[in-house]
């Protein structure tokens, strides 16, 4: 038996129930670190394409530069149909190619040395999947603007990169540099991440560079009949380029609404420290669909309107003061960009620590109070209906959740640090010391509770691993104050603030019945920072 066939014959023993949904070999080849995977360790992509809007078709290459950790003889690129590999070289050789699904493994002839750089050739085209409803549901996006000029663009978070460039397509190995050559019709223009390099223009070919790590998903083209127009913001590390590109025909309203986008960069800058890509530039570029985290290239389409699409998700009027598209996107600059999950299983780190930012950015500019509205008004779309933590290593990620249930957690973290600036320095520790790196929540959890010096994994555990929110049960008799905690987790314990006829108190309930002494029969509410839902027993 060859070694092509164990493997699959090793994922097809995998391919089972986890969690109580039913995985296919597809998403644990997709899902996991492949012995295929493992052995190298990404180092530079040459993504070099012609991009045909009136074709729906993009064909060209991927050079693919690795360092060889391992001896091995079998390395799997991600490709999805209807997308094809014309061919794979290495050297000026044709390579064998076994293919199965959207995994390619590719038999190298030549001999993979431990510590050398290798590089290798992924030829390829067709017509990639169009997203049915981007960014949600990827692709590429094939519109016309109002003037029936091509405005394209793609979004592939969770579908992955692979729906539209053959990469390898897991997130725990991060490619260390990029150049990325777009060639598009003549009168269009491609934006891509980092820095322009040069345009050819014989063949309107584009070449962005990317200096730093990045994301799969976070690579991106953009083609339309834009304009640019940018500014500088004297940042933390220096002088930061922030440059915007829009359609022709929305230029004047641009210049008004992008104005935002320095105030989001001032107060991240703030609490989360260093914008974490100068050397890359920070870019707005509009698109077709509503918007995507794309590494200096932040993708905008929220319709040149306040809050989401005009609406305050949290209900408090505060959404309306800033432009969700902006600052949620761009919050993921230092949450998906900066610190990046390894696993989707632990998407929470980019959805609730960005979902977070939208709070910080009003703490930052309207005051604490206006912030502290915010974050708990969003509790209204939080559903409870499974963990925010999904399973791992078959590229599945957890509830919806994460995102305002994620914010809400780490506000009552907050509080349980109970001092804003030590608070503040563990978000910029976390973006100074996990820099340009991938995560797991277990890292994350421990940095936190280090940092603060306050038992967390408790509190974690009932946030991120189930369903349920802390439910602080009391009851008021002739003097005594009765309490503790259910629907929570075992050993659960986490200090909570109420108030007796306005008079702060802060208790530390448990699974057991606590008791303390009173005076009279006082009126008792939770402070409302705490996400944990109280219940009086008659």
């Amino acid at each position: 038996m060859n070694m092509q066939n164990r493997v699959v014959i090793f994922f097809l023993m995998l391919s089972t129930t986890v969690f109580g949904q039913r995985f296919t070999e597809q998403d644990t080849l997709r899902g996991s670190i492949t012995p295929e995977r493992s052995w190298w360790n990404l180092n530079y992509y040459h993504l070099d394409i012609e991009v045909d809007p009136d074709q729906k078709s993009i064909s060209g290459s991927n050079t693919i530069r690795y360092e060889v950790l391992d001896s091995n003889d079998i390395l799997q690129v991600d490709l999805q149909p209807p997308l094809e590999i014309e061919k794979v070289t290495q050297d000026g050789q044709d390579l064998q190619v076994n293919s199965n699904g959207n995994a390619h493994f590719i038999k190298l002839k030549k001999e993979q040395k431990k510590g050398d750089f290798n590089e290798l050739v992924v030829h390829y085209s067709g017509n990639p999947q169009e997203a049915p409803n981007a960014p949600w549901d990827g692709g590429f996006s094939w519109k016309k603007d109002k003037n029936e000029k091509h405005f394209v663009a793609t979004s592939c978070q969770g579908l992955g990169a692979s729906v539209w460039w053959p990469n390898k397509d897991h997130m725990y190995d991060e490619v260390d540099s990029m150049l990325i050559s777009v060639k598009v019709p003549k009168g269009l223009m491609n934006v891509s991440n980092g820095r322009l390099r040069k345009v050819d223009e014989d063949t309107n070919t584009y070449h962005w560079f990317v200096s730093n790590p990045i994301n799969n998903y976070g690579v991106n083209v953009n083609i339309g009949d834009y304009v640019h127009f940018g500014e500088k913001f004297e940042g933390e590390k220096g002088m930061l380029d922030m440059d915007y590109y829009v359609l022709q025909d929305d230029l004047e309203k641009a210049k008004e609404h992008f104005k935002d986008a320095k105030l989001m960069m001032e107060a991240f800058e703030h609490w989360f420290g260093p914008y974490p890509f100068y050397e890359d530039s920070f870019k707005l570029v509009q698109v077709p669909y509503l918007g995507m985290e794309h590494q200096s290239s932040v993708t905008y389409g929220n319709q040149w309107k306040k809050g989401y699409l005009g609406k305050d998700l949290s209900g408090t009027g505060w959404g309306l003061k800033f432009d969700f598209i902006i600052v949620h996107e761009a919050g993921h600059e230092w949450f998906a960009n900066n610190i990046t999950y390894k696993d989707a299983a632990d998407m929470w780190i980019h959805e609730g620590f960005t979902s977070y930012s939208e709070n910080i950015f009003l703490n930052y500019h309207y005051g604490k109070e206006a912030a502290e509205d915010y974050v708990i008004g969003l509790r209204q779309n939080i559903q409870n209906d499974k963990p925010i933590i999904g399973p791992y290593n078959v590229n599945k990620s957890g509830s919806n959740d994460m995102y305002y249930k994620g914010s809400n957690m780490l506000h009552t973290i907050r509080q349980l640090v109970n001092d804003d600036e030590k608070w503040r320095q563990i978000l910029r520790g976390l973006n100074r010391d996990f820099y340009h790196q991938t995560v797991t929540t277990k890292e994350i959890e421990t940095y936190i509770t280090d940092k603060s010096g306050i038992e967390l994994s408790k509190v974690f555990d009932q946030y991120l691993r189930t369903p349920d929110i802390p439910v602080f049960e009391y009851k008021i008799s002739e003097n005594v104050l009765r309490y503790r905690y259910t629907k929570v987790v075992s050993d659960f314990h986490m200090p909570l603030k109420i108030h007796l006829d306005d008079v702060a108190h802060e208790l530390h309930p448990s699974t057991e019945w606590n008791t303390d002494r009173i005076e009279g029969r006082p009126e008792l509410t939770l402070d409302r920072n705490y996400y944990v839902v109280a219940k009086k027993i008659e």
